[in-house]
């Protein structure tokens, strides 16, 4: 794996302090941060989230996801325990990247779901490489989580790489009139687990 600690520093957010680590792929050409706060290296199961970069959802508060919705939630929780930590991976798009992710939303305008939007554009539905998450949660010192998620694929990745998932916990927010059919692809087409 080619991902390597960069630097950390202080992060403070409307929610708390938290510390952001910066790493690099250099193979992948790509950065990604962690947020972290509270001790996470002492071998208790960590409250986390593995966030992958949504551009348009995290920064432009586009409603026609609930990705922003859900990084805003699980960095509140994190801020109410005092304790945990959030990957923000640089996959925008479900890994196609920012500007094939406007040319799918072109298609979706146009009537395509989300999946068959991707795969019109010759990708698979989700080329999110979890792999990534391995090199960065070692090196925190992490071995054992509460996933703050409701892709079962997310867990799967996570103890396939040795990881213990002690729980994953549902994240319910973010649902729009903008997104019912969106949510509704992802639930019957990429498996997650949105009705609990």
């Amino acid at each position: 794996m080619s991902i390597r600690f960069v630097e950390s520093c202080r992060l403070p957010t409307q929610w708390g302090e938290f510390t952001m680590h910066g790493f690099e792929d250099a193979a992948a050409d790509k950065e990604h941060v962690v947020l972290t706060m509270g001790t996470i290296d002492d071998g208790a199961p960590v409250l986390a989230r593995v966030h992958s970069e949504c551009l348009t959802g995290d920064a432009l508060f586009s409603t026609r996801c609930d990705c922003g919705s859900q990084l805003q939630y699980a960095m509140e929780m994190i801020a109410q325990e005092q304790r945990g930590l959030l990957l923000y991976l640089k996959q925008e798009g479900r890994g196609i990247g920012l500007l094939n992710k406007v040319r799918a939303y072109h298609l979706q305008d146009a009537g395509a779901d989300t999946v068959e939007a991707n795969e019109r554009l010759g990708f698979g539905a989700d080329l999110r490489d979890y792999s990534i998450c391995q090199p960065m949660l070692e090196h925190l010192g992490v071995s054992a989580l509460r996933l703050m998620t409701n892709n079962p694929r997310k867990v799967a990745a996570l103890k396939d790489m040795g990881f213990e998932i002690v729980e994953r916990l549902a994240i319910k927010t973010g649902h729009t009139p903008h997104n019912e059919k969106y949510l509704a692809t992802k639930q019957g087409k990429l498996g997650h687990l949105l009705g609990e």
